[in-house]
């Protein structure tokens, strides 16, 4: 995690240097799903409500479909569909609302060292965005690692950063995309799931290559694994 970190200011300073720096505070509450109909597949179901000015406005609402298949307990692969509705917001907002379509592939890999359970996520995205002006296509590579770390009970907390990279055609300006920052403290309520309550700090480029976000953010997430059919 330490290398990602540090990885971030040399793609950004690979881009141009006249920044300016928009600072926003939102709240996203988020649902994910990762449901067994049988011993090798699944469903992934994602939902997440975004919103911008401490929650006061609209930010994004996003629709993450996809369908899983289990290698072993330690892999996971997944493919799978995205639909995001993205709202302005901010100081430098965008001209106006767009809409995506977005297929996804992702590699999950899962390991522990001591008490501590690692997963590593590869995820690569092919975006059709939707403008007043038309559409654009967009390919993007995402690599998360992840550590939660067991609390007494059924507390936990967890870590992770997530880097965004862009590639392709239609490339912009910005190679470095974004990077995640998160901690949270969970709870596991059992059958329904996993509850977390967290900060995420991101750090977003906008495709213009001069406006650099910081944004803070408070996420509210349940995790569930609840299988649709009895596996054996």
């Amino acid at each position: 995690m330490r290398k990602l970190l540090f990885m971030v200011p040399l793609v950004l300073g690979a881009q141009t240097t006249e920044r300016v720096g928009d600072h926003n505070g939102n709240a996203w509450a988020m649902y994910f799903g990762n449901h067994k109909v049988s011993e090798k597949w699944g469903l992934w179901l994602e939902g997440q409500y975004r919103r911008a000015d401490l929650g006061l406005t609209w930010q994004q609402l996003l629709l993450r479909p996809g369908i899983n298949y289990y290698v072993n307990d330690n892999v996971m692969v997944t493919l799978g569909y995205g639909f995001i509705k993205s709202y302005p917001y901010g100081d430098f907002p965008a001209a106006a609302s767009s809409h995506e379509h977005r297929v996804w592939q992702q590699l999950l890999l899962r390991h522990k060292v001591g008490k501590v359970a690692f997963q590593h996520r590869y995820r690569t995205e092919q975006r059709w965005i939707g403008t007043p002006t038309g559409w654009r296509t967009q390919d993007r590579f995402r690599y998360l690692v992840r550590g939660d770390i067991p609390l007494k009970g059924r507390w936990s907390v967890g870590l992770y950063n997530e880097l965004w990279v862009n590639y392709g055609r239609n490339l912009g300006p910005n190679i470095f995309d974004q990077n995640r920052a998160y901690a949270a403290i969970g709870y596991n309520t059992g059958k329904l799931g996993r509850v977390e309550v967290g900060y995420m700090n991101q750090t977003l480029a906008q495709r213009n290559g001069r406006v650099l976000e910081f944004n803070h953010t408070l996420q509210v997430a349940l995790f569930s694994s609840v299988p649709f059919r009895k596996v054996r």
